[in-house]
């Protein structure tokens, strides 16, 4: 019997439609063309036989579970199903935001520009470009209609500010249904199958206002905020010299960090008014990153447990964002993405985790579906978040080949 000739990607379509979807400013914050770069898609999709759903959370729901002020507007989502008779369904997600492009750009952020076999854009790692990839493979599958799964394709919203108008808004909606899932937030080097969970916190200390030059007579907010920094730095030695057993992935494991870690991080300042003011109010600000190991629970009440026996006039409030994430690195579906990826780009990927927070976690301990996290661009090249964010043009067409591979019926 012969076998079948694996489809193959046409390039040029894939840079068309990356770069048609760099043009659109989906920058979070505020959050701007969500409408218009669904509006995009959908025919595209519609175009594969794809049955679509557009979804625009409802205004009251965003006000009750968006505490970002800085984001505006409508939260439009996207959902793609094809039905292909297959006995399992592939969930595959990423989000269709990006950060602020920032200053100091050689290109324009926002139209596409190859060089040197990269292309550079807000996005075409985070994550248009595997936006693009997963269209140029699909229509090169469905030429031959040989797919594997029957497949629900996810972009969504606000995943760049944390959000929940996203993925954990669908995922609430029991929108995100199938068998396993492939979220394509990620690298190339890695193949991810955990991450650490995002915990905000806020201490606000209270004081008494007063002239300075009778600094005696108020209580300083300020000076106040120094026994809690205090043993917040001594509760950060203890949580930092953690680790899991999900080892680090590779840009950190070339530093020397060979396991995902725990952090504790105070990160904003803010008391005082005028310098002849005692301060009143004192905002001490910061976040903590979970490992699997622990619970979000655990770290918030750790915290509690640090400062509550300070004699200092505070309120602690705590965010919490996505939950840490863990997948067995045994799981059937591990090794067939890993296998995928080995047969599309050319190397067995490492199986790592993340420092940073997913919102796949909330979707996965919400669901239990067995999830891999693998994108396009690079750790240490593709500037993600930076200026000139860029990706090589050879792993946007090997993982269009990852897709094909993982895809394709046999």
């Amino acid at each position: 019997m012969t076998r079948q000739k694996i489809p193959h990607a046409d390039s040029a379509r894939l840079l068309k439609v990356l770069q048609d979807l760099v043009a659109f400013k989906t920058v979070a914050p505020p959050g701007s063309f969500y409408h218009e770069i669904v509006d995009y898609l959908v025919p595209i999709f519609k175009e594969m036989g794809f049955r679509t759903e557009k979804l625009v959370m409802p205004q009251e729901v965003f006000e009750s579970r968006c505490e970002d002020k800085r984001l505006r507007g409508d939260r439009a989502n996207l959902i793609a199903n094809l039905d292909v008779g297959a006995k399992e369904t592939l969930v595959i997600y990423t989000h269709l935001d990006v950060v602020p492009p920032g200053d100091g750009w050689s290109t324009d952020p926002f139209q596409l520009a190859e060089k040197d076999g990269k292309v550079y854009g807000r996005g075409v790692s985070d994550s248009k470009g595997e936006v693009a990839a997963l269209i140029a493979a699909l229509q090169a599958l469905l030429k031959q209609g040989d797919l594997k799964y029957n497949l629900k394709v996810m972009l969504t919203t606000d995943e760049e500010v944390g959000g929940y108008s996203g993925l954990c808004y669908l995922t609430d909606l029991d929108k995100v249904k199938g068998d396993c899932m492939l979220c394509m937030d990620g690298f190339s080097d890695d193949l991810v199958i955990g991450s650490n969970g995002m915990i905000t916190w806020e201490i606000v200390v209270r004081g008494v206002s007063t002239h300075s030059a009778s600094s005696f007579l108020g209580v300083n907010a300020v000076e106040r905020t120094l026994p809690i920094m205090s043993a917040l730095m001594e509760l950060k030695g203890a949580v930092q010299s953690r680790r899991s057993t999900l080892a680090a992935n590779s840009s950190l494991e070339s530093m020397g960090i060979t396991s995902l870690m725990p952090v504790l991080n105070m990160t904003i300042i803010n008391g005082g008014i005028k310098e002849n003011m005692i301060p009143d109010k004192c905002i001490l600000r910061g976040d903590r990153r979970v490992i699997p190991e622990e619970t979000m629970e655990e770290a918030m009440a750790e915290m509690e447990r640090a400062i509550r026996p300070l004699d200092v006039d505070l309120e602690l409030r705590f965010f919490p964002a996505y939950p840490p994430m863990s997948v067995n690195p045994d799981h059937s579906w591990v090794i067939e993405v890993r296998a995928a990826v080995e047969r599309g780009m050319g190397f067995i990927p490492r199986l790592s985790g993340t420092q940073g927070s997913l919102d796949q976690a909330y979707a996965t301990e919400k669901t239990k579906i067995p999830t891999c996290v693998y994108g396009v661009g690079r750790q240490l090249e593709s500037n993600i978040h930076g200026r000139d964010e860029n990706v090589r043009i050879a792993d946007l067409e090997g993982f269009a080949r990852f897709l094909i591979e993982l895809l394709r019926a046999t």
